[in-house]
């Protein structure tokens, strides 16, 4: 079964306007949502969780003509096959100490989902836009595998930002990149929006930045190096613009461990030439398909 859970105090209050709670105060719906979590649990009942986020669930119930307020609602939505990815399986945690971990994975759907959208419809239809979506993948894949074997061992962070070349909407993303004992571990539903949002930014040709935060343990101390995306293809970046990418970055409030130093980045794969790579590789001017969305 599935069930929808409002994770946040600010959530719980604007969907109580609904009449969703029954006029229960926010620690009390929490204690009960995790006495009923752990009943279904005791019963042998696989349960899915996902977020119950207030905007998104009142458009849903817009979009199908259901009464917010109304139970079968709540259900259908925490049900809903659209969510991205595979579902949260709830295990017998303490309610209290899953919620944060749910809020991430909930974020890292939408990212995917955002990503998805955009990827498919810079790719565009046909087999032109089959062609390129495998060739984008392909590429994206071969990068991933580059950064984690250029980074060494330790848990590092990748960031990536880019825009789309005509309406400049953001995508951004960050995921962890653990190696250890030469063995990559996988990374969860942060790397599939890593990848996706790399993917949609490079068959969009897009313009942003992919940084590559090593490890603080790390012998060298906590090195940052990067790449640049333009028109879709990553070079590495120059240490002035690393400094000036994580000043842009500081300037939004994203952390910075103390004392990181800016480095020069290792080379990563290219992406193939039109019509090379001898796997129906094309070059986005190939694919068709408009601009990142």
């Amino acid at each position: 079964m599935a069930l929808a859970v409002a994770a946040r105090a600010v959530d719980f209050a604007r969907l109580a306007r609904h009449g969703l709670f029954g006029g229960a105060a926010f620690p009390a719906y929490l204690s009960r949502t995790d006495a009923r979590l752990r009943a279904l649990h005791g019963q042998g009942l696989e349960v899915h969780l996902r977020v119950l986020e207030p905007a998104d669930y009142e458009d849903y119930c817009e979009a199908f003509g259901l009464d917010p307020g109304a139970a079968a609602a709540r259900v259908a939505y925490a049900a809903d096959p659209e969510l991205a990815g595979e579902p949260f399986v709830y295990a017998g945690e303490r309610l209290a100490e899953l919620l944060p971990v749910l809020v991430d994975d909930h974020r890292a759907r939408v990212r995917i989902s955002i990503g998805c959208a955009a990827l498919l419809a810079a790719v565009g239809e046909g087999p032109r836009g089959r062609s390129l979506m495998e060739a984008v993948m392909h590429h994206v894949t071969a990068v991933y595998l580059a950064l984690a074997e250029g980074a060494g061992e330790g848990c590092h962070l990748l960031t990536l930002s880019c825009h789309g070349p005509e309406d400049g909407e953001e995508l951004a993303t960050a995921a962890e990149l653990c190696t250890e004992g030469g063995r990559l571990f996988a990374g969860g539903r942060d790397a599939e929006a890593f990848c996706v949002t790399l993917a949609a930014g490079t068959a969009a040709r897009g313009t942003g930045a992919l940084l590559l935060h090593r490890d603080p343990a790390a012998p060298d101390g906590p090195q940052v190096c990067g790449w640049a995306l333009a028109e879709g293809r990553l070079r590495p970046m120059s240490v002035r613009e690393v400094c000036g990418a994580l000043a842009e970055g500081a300037g939004r409030g994203l952390p910075l461990p103390p004392g990181s130093a800016a480095v020069p980045a290792f080379a990563l794969p290219p992406f193939p030439p039109p019509g090379g790579g001898g796997r129906g590789h094309s070059d986005a001017s190939d694919g068709g398909g408009g601009p990142m969305a």
